[in-house]
């Protein structure tokens, strides 16, 4: 029988990361010693006292569907926490609890564009912002960066990028894969252009927000004229270790927030009911209950940024947040290493799998061709033995 799939399934790309530790745990299976630094999964469990909540969720007998949107004790917390970090004043029906970050993405921009809407991508970008906008019918326009920027675009290329069919633009801080922080004037930057452009929306993705080390988080919604505009998108799955727990959220115009209300309405209905009571727990807490994961995560930081440093050909920044580093190994291209032709960062990647039995997620799946991304969510140990692996294939 011929294929019979949809043009929207066929046109739409694997997740690079998802196919990578799939590759990996086919390695392991064989009984290859693979270290896999592909994923972006906290390696800590989740917080007892958040489990204990959801346990106690199970014994209260949270077991019936939730309300579309989220429970309204869990909305609440969330309108304390958006006041409490990020200084935002939002209203329970401005909040909506989806499953899981990525669907709160993909809901608003399935009910904000359009076909043939452009949406602006900073390069490098999570994986699925592209995939997002194929899925909405819409056109992503990448704006490249580099390491030598920070990985950073400017006003004049976000100016330059703008067209009469641009209807948003995604902005990731701390960003998945390069760690770069945009600070508040540089937000404020970014957004002096935004407003000679009123019909531009914003959707901000912070979950990475309270890993970072220095450099605090700003939230774009909180430029005054940008609020009407913004969505803010957010979730518990990196700061608290809760990745499997499948929540997000986000806080937005109400109007955007019906609508995604409604289109969540006919794809899953409420998340998790127990996953949203253990939320709860989590986002009352004071966020120095997370410090000692995010101090962790600093340390290992450094570590492997002083160890990438000494092999010749990678060329890093040093990430101000989340737990990636998204070095540049375009010194590679051209050359041919034990019998592997580099000719970009897809056959550096495979060959590091080959030869140094470590995953890595090529660059190309982020908008970046010339890096790898090299999560350090894994132990010290793992991440000293993949570096030296990586050092001895290429020696």
């Amino acid at each position: 029988m011929t294929n019979q799939l949809s043009d929207r399934i066929n046109n739409l790309p694997v997740s690079e990361t998802l196919a990578m530790a799939a590759k990996a745990r086919e390695l392991k299976e064989q009984g290859k010693d693979i270290i896999s630094l592909s994923l972006g999964e906290p390696d800590f469990n989740t917080p007892d006292f958040i489990k204990e909540a959801a346990i106690q969720a199970i014994h209260d007998n949270y077991s019936s569907y939730s309300p579309v949107d989220g429970y309204v004790d869990l909305k609440m917390a969330i309108c304390e926490k958006f006041k409490r970090d990020n200084h935002l004043t939002y209203q329970p029906n401005q909040i909506v609890v989806s499953t899981g970050a990525k669907q709160s993405i993909a809901n608003v921009a399935m009910v904000l564009l359009n076909p043939g809407d452009e949406v602006l991508l900073p390069a490098p970008y999570w994986v699925s912002y592209s995939a997002i906008s194929i899925l909405a019918e819409a056109t992503y326009v990448e704006i490249p960066s580099t390491v030598e920027t920070d990985f950073k675009i400017t006003p004049t290329q976000l100016e330059a990028a703008i067209t009469p069919k641009t209807k948003m633009i995604f902005f990731n801080s701390p960003n998945n894969p390069s760690g770069t922080i945009y600070s508040e004037a540089e937000y404020r930057a970014l957004a002096k252009v935004l407003e000679k452009h009123p019909n531009i929306y914003i959707l901000s993705d912070e979950i990475y927000e309270h890993i970072n080390y220095g450099e605090p988080n700003f939230s774009f919604a909180a430029i005054e004229n940008m609020y009407d505009r913004t969505i803010t998108v957010n979730g518990v799955a990196k700061a608290f270790a809760m990745t499997g727990w499948r929540i997000g959220y986000i806080g937005a115009p109400d109007w955007i927030a019906k609508a995604c209300t409604k289109m969540q309405g006919q794809i899953t209905s409420g998340a998790n009911s127990i996953a949203q009571r253990a939320t709860i727990a989590a986002l009352q807490a004071p966020v120095s209950k997370i410090k000692y994961m995010v101090d962790e995560f600093r340390d290992r930081r450094d570590i492997v940024v002083a160890l990438l440093k000494e092999i010749d050909g990678f060329k890093l920044n040093v990430p101000g947040g989340a737990f990636y580093v998204f070095p540049d190994v375009s010194a590679f291209f051209g050359r041919e290493i034990k019998g592997y032709k580099i000719a970009n960062a897809a056959d550096f990647s495979m060959f590091l799998l080959a030869e140094a039995n470590v995953a890595t997620v090529t660059g190309d799946a982020f908008g970046a061709p010339t890096c790898i991304r090299i999560s350090y969510a894994a132990s010290e140990a793992q991440l000293r033995e993949a570096i030296k692996r990586i050092k001895d294939a290429l020696s």
